[in-house]
């Protein structure tokens, strides 16, 4: 295994909770209302929020049922489409290689991802029902930023395993073994587990106090800063250095691959062999591309000046539309998978017959 070779940490996690948690987090007193508000929390010397008010989008009661349907359409097919991804990769025996585990255990994630999100949004949507209690906000949190992680380092995962697959033909085999793959596996969960810990505990160690109402559509990072009433500098950088790690680190281990992968393609000689190999890849590549492509922006993009409106769009684009779009990627453009599935219909079809 090269050295390169993405590895989670196995540190303690107590000492960077405990640092978020004891960073200084008291009331700025001229953000402080000296009353008990109506929706649900708090101010004096201290803050209590019991709840928040999701915004979601303003709109129209008859564009929120648009929406609500235009999401709950793109949720079945999303489900629908990642599950059926599981269930052909565990049925048909060719598609029992590193990288249809990989791609299997990709499915489960986007079916994760998206249900963190959806369900909650077309509630909001469907019955106007705003509020959401800060605990089932932190969670919320907690298993969205588990699953975004999660996905950054099965992705590089799985380019790891196609430079095994270009670079290495010979040993790959030997080298991606099920132990090995389930162990790269389970380390991609454990250091998303991590983030996770830290980024949830560094967020909600804030003391909210401005309001409770959220501009957003689930409980994201951006919009809850903008509620604090104590200092958030000190955890604000906690959290985007973990971002800023976690994303670097998974495009470095994609970057060094591909730049291998390209290298191993352009030394072979037929032009029908070169288009084959890379063939492989650009599903991965696609995927890679629109995941990253709108974490960058929502998570590296600094002080660009750019509006909450702007963010629930891309972040619709992450949470929603990639999910749906991931299966589709993986089968339209692979062999395999079409094969796999032209094999399941004929036999769903001859089963109805008889």
């Amino acid at each position: 295994m090269l050295p390169w070779c993405p590895h989670t940490p196995h540190q303690s996690l107590i000492p960077l909770v405990a640092l978020c948690v004891l960073l200084p987090s008291h009331p700025r007193r001229q953000d402080v209302a000296n009353k008990v508000d109506d929706l649900g929390f708090m101010a004096e010397n201290d803050t209590v929020v019991t709840e928040f008010i999701l915004m979601a989008f303003q709109l129209s009661a008859g564009l929120q049922m648009s929406l609500f349907f235009v999401f709950l359409v793109l949720y079945f097919v999303t489900v629908g489409g990642n599950l059926g991804m599981i269930v052909l990769i565990q049925r048909d025996l060719r598609l029992q290689t590193p990288m249809y585990f990989f791609l299997r255990h990709l499915s489960f994630l986007d079916i994760c991802y998206s249900s963190v999100i959806v369900p909650q949004l077309l509630e909001t949507l469907g019955t106007r029902k705003m509020a959401i209690t800060y605990e089932r906000c932190a969670t919320q949190f907690f298993f969205f930023t588990l699953c975004a992680s999660t996905e950054c380092f099965l992705l590089a995962v799985m380019a790891y395993d196609r430079y095994m697959a270009v670079c290495n033909p010979l040993f790959y085999a030997t080298a991606m073994t099920p132990q090995t793959c389930l162990g790269l596996v389970a380390g991609a969960y454990a250091g998303a587990m991590v983030n996770a810990v830290i980024r949830t505990g560094c967020t909600f160690s804030i003391s909210f106090c401005k309001s409770n109402h959220v501009d957003f559509f689930f409980c994201d990072l951006p919009p809850l800063l903008k509620l604090a009433c104590s200092e958030t500098k000190p955890r604000e950088r906690v959290i985007y250095l973990l971002a800023f790690l976690v994303i670097m680190t998974s495009i470095s281990v994609i970057l060094i691959s591909y730049f291998f992968i390209i290298h191993a393609i352009l030394k072979i000689r037929t032009a029908g062999g070169k288009a084959k190999t890379f063939s492989t890849c650009v599903s991965h590549m696609t995927a890679v591309a629109l995941f990253f492509g709108t974490l960058i922006f929502i998570y590296l993009k600094g002080n660009m000046g750019t509006s909450l409106g702007e963010d629930k769009i891309v972040s619709v684009f992450y949470t929603v539309v990639i999910p749906m779009l991931n299966p589709m990627i993986y089968s339209l453009r692979n062999k395999e998978v079409k094969e796999a599935l032209k094999k399941t219909l004929n036999r769903i079809k001859v089963s109805q017959v008889q």
